[in-house]
């Protein structure tokens, strides 16, 4: 029997591995139940010279994919959004992330996309509760470039350790860069 790892490395090797990457990242900003990061793990460790290359079509995909939810959030949310929102089981958040819309606005953004809170339900509740598209798209940009960044410099710096680390450990590598994150905004409201 083939293992979820054999076939993540075989895909990662595929002539076609970035098309496949940049799908999985633009439907999981939307719908997809499965993050991009083993993939990129993957094809990051096989092609360790392009991996910040492989990095940035990660976040570049994501945030597309953001920026349709965001639309299906604000034009369809009754008839696609809200039924997608409860068949992924992710009701529970929806109100978590409107609470943080209101007191956090760009920074609930940023946040959503770094941490296991799920990305797509921020990308469709921002269009459904009218977050601005700009501010939404540069805090996608930020957050989700933090966390596939942050993948891409373990498989760089670390090799194949990076493996387990991104694999076992990516929650706390992922609340670094929340913390990061939270600092820079706390220094930017003092400056």
């Amino acid at each position: 029997m083939v293992t979820w790892r054999e076939r993540l490395h075989h895909a990662a090797a595929s002539p076609r591995a970035q098309w496949a990457l940049a799908l999985v990242s633009a439907t999981e900003s939307i719908f997809f139940p499965l993050p991009p990061d083993p993939m990129l793990l993957a094809m990051g460790l096989l092609h360790p010279r392009q991996v910040f290359r492989l990095a940035a079509l990660t976040t570049a995909a994501s945030v597309f994919g953001g920026v349709l939810g965001y639309s299906i959030g604000a034009l369809f949310m009754d008839t696609v959004g809200w039924p997608l929102v409860q068949t992924l089981g992710l009701a529970a958040h929806y109100a978590t992330i409107q609470s943080w819309y209101r007191t956090y606005d760009a920074w609930a953004v940023v946040v959503a996309g770094l941490t296991p809170v799920p990305y797509k339900v921020c990308t469709l509740t921002a269009g459904a509760f009218g977050i601005n598209l700009g501010i939404f798209t540069l805090a996608s940009i930020v957050g989700r470039g933090l966390r596939f960044f942050a993948v891409a410099a373990a498989v760089y710096w670390l090799g194949e350790k990076a493996r387990h680390l991104v694999l076992q450990r990516l929650n706390w590598i992922l609340s670094g860069c929340v913390l990061i994150v939270l600092v820079a905004a706390l220094v930017y409201r003092l400056w």
